[in-house]
């Protein structure tokens, strides 16, 4: 017995997203993990998945990498377009370090967080609220930054009077020779921001899924939902906006170069990220798996080698 023998007739049946095959997704998580970094064909030549031992490893890496990125921009006075994500999170606080460490001013930076919470109309929480994204930002990376800090005129957040101009002025600064990176998370259900697998329903083509660049008050799934319940809100779900604003595949999907982080354990062998790692790394692109796409692009992937699995039945 299994979701799919049991699936019919449930309180279970028509809650997951109406496009995803389960029976394909139950082959991409029944992988041996150690098979889990083999190259698979609609991979970019340039995409590296990264395994970490540790989430200090996986921090101090994906903090690396960041600021990396904003290092060699600097040194081929190119401008760094950088789409951020609030979530994970650790990583700032060694980009931060490096960053310093190297004596970097980011200047040249300009930071597009990539979503934040609100509500059906899009109306977001005031900057200083604890649960703000733009919070969050200020406290993990622009503030410790300092002096090297990002100028507050390169800093946009996912309001309703920012968002909507988002692909215009990333579109400028990429013609002016600028790069692109995009770093993220995967979501329980396999997005990227908060652009959700169920929207997938409402375009016509994957031509043109891929061309949306955001939506404001995007309705969220319940699982997302849950997510943040568990991970940010200490499990307390009357906590948690049911609507977000979010970048889209039109944004994301033009990345000169993307940093993914997967770090989705809860300790006692207790994880919920493995399945939508596999998902990412196995089925191919699919707009009812927003994140699938990512391994479309060239750059790197981190994620804690505990989430390879395997994935089964353990009483904790």
């Amino acid at each position: 017995m299994n979701l799919l023998t049991t699936l019919s007739g449930s309180l279970m049946e028509g809650f997951l997203p109406r496009g995803w095959d389960l029976a394909r997704i139950d082959a991409c998580c029944s992988h041996p993990a150690e098979t889990i970094l083999d190259r698979q064909p609609f991979w970019h030549e340039g995409f590296e998945p990264i395994a970490c031992r540790s989430l200090a490893d996986f921090d101090v890496m994906l903090g690396h990498e960041i600021a990396q990125t904003i290092h060699r921009c600097r040194d081929q006075g190119r401008d760094a377009a950088m789409i951020l994500p609030v979530g994970p999170m650790g990583m700032y606080r060694w980009a931060v370090y490096f960053l310093k460490e190297w004596g970097v001013s980011c200047d040249h930076v300009h930071g597009f967080n990539m979503d934040e919470w609100s509500d059906r109309d899009g109306n977001t929480l005031p900057s200083d609220h604890p649960g703000a994204f733009q919070n969050a930002m200020q406290t993990a990376f622009y503030g410790p930054l300092g002096a090297l800090t990002v100028p507050k005129s390169r800093r946009w957040f996912a309001t309703p009077d920012r968002l909507p101009h988002y692909a215009e002025r990333i579109a400028e600064l990429k013609k002016s020779g600028a790069e692109l990176s995009v770093i993220f998370g995967i979501g329980r259900v396999c997005h990227v921001a908060f652009w959700e697998p169920h929207f997938a329903a409402e375009y016509a083509s994957t031509e043109e899924w891929k061309a949306a660049t955001h939506r404001l008050g995007a309705k969220l799934h319940p699982l997302t939902i849950e997510q943040n319940a568990l991970t940010s809100f200490k499990s307390r779900t009357t906590l948690v906006p049911a609507f977000a604003n979010t970048i889209g595949p039109g944004l994301f999907l033009q990345a000169d170069r993307i940093i993914g982080g997967a770090d989705g354990i809860f300790g006692r062998g207790m994880q919920w990220q493995g399945m939508s790692l596999w998902m990412t790394l196995r089925y191919g692109p699919d707009p009812w798996i927003p994140s699938s796409f990512m391994p479309s692009l060239p750059g790197r992937l981190f994620f804690l080698d505990e989430l390879a699995g395997p994935l089964g039945a353990e009483m904790n």
